[in-house]
């Protein structure tokens, strides 16, 4: 055996425990498992004294500007010997869906009082068109257009409102009280083929050859003399 002096001192190993990872450039894992608490959400922040106060100066400034200068009326337009009568200008084509919708529900309430209805379809002549042009003073039309006793009544809108009020009833009660019924001649269409040209709009004359029918019109269709209320003739408006 070996001297004790020769023996060398055994080192003795204490287990300790390893330091806790940090690093200052990663996040602390447990703060990365935790939860993020939901935050509270604000509450609307009330308008400021000023912005309530700008609100009615902005309303006050409207209205002031609307006394001001108030929208243009529309003027007041009457046809000469149409007081016994309405005028119903309107289309029965389908070409505009909503158009052709306001023209028949136009037509069917004035209809529902059995009065003389005086009804110009600018589809079949096309001399309609520019005698409402002239009456109304512009090219842009809108159908369907009411003339009752003479006077302009307005547009489809302005039918129904009438008539849910009960003033339309007003209106057209002192016209007189006409039959309905469905014509015989023309079966309600209230135009008739032409007899001079048979319907093609042109007549021949021996020194001049064909010419265009002066009866008719572009259509070679003229008004029925038995469902009109009164033969066609152009009405001059007057503006008041």
């Amino acid at each position: 055996m070996w001297a004790p002096w020769l023996s060398t001192p055994r080192r003795i190993r204490t287990k300790s425990n390893p330091p806790p990872f940090s690093c200052s450039s990663f996040k602390d894992i447990q703060s990365l498992c935790e939860e993020e608490p939901n935050p509270q959400p604000e509450s609307p922040k009330s308008p400021s004294i000023f912005h309530r106060v700008r609100i009615p100066t902005s309303l006050l400034r409207t209205r002031s500007h609307c006394n001001a200068h108030p929208p243009p009326s529309k003027p007041s337009i009457t046809l000469p010997g149409a007081d016994q009568r309405i005028i119903l200008y309107f289309t029965s084509l389908r070409v505009v869906r909503k158009t052709f919708e306001d023209c028949r529900a136009v037509r069917s309430i004035l209809r529902g009082f059995h009065v003389p209805i005086d009804e110009r379809d600018l589809s079949m002549d096309c001399q309609f068109m520019d005698e409402l042009q002239g009456i109304l003073g512009c090219n842009k039309l809108t159908l369907p257009v009411v003339f009752i006793a003479g006077r302009y009544i307005g547009g489809a809108e302005e039918i129904r409102q009438l008539h849910e009020s009960g003033e339309l009833k007003k209106l057209i009660e002192r016209l007189p009280v006409v039959d309905r019924s469905v014509c015989d001649t023309c079966g309600g269409l209230r135009f008739l083929l032409c007899d001079l040209c048979d319907g093609s709009h042109k007549v021949y004359l021996e020194k001049m050859g064909f010419k265009s029918c002066s009866v008719c019109n572009v259509n070679g269709l003229i008004r029925c003399p038995y469902c009109s209320s009164a033969p066609h003739r152009r009405t001059k408006s007057m503006i008041k």
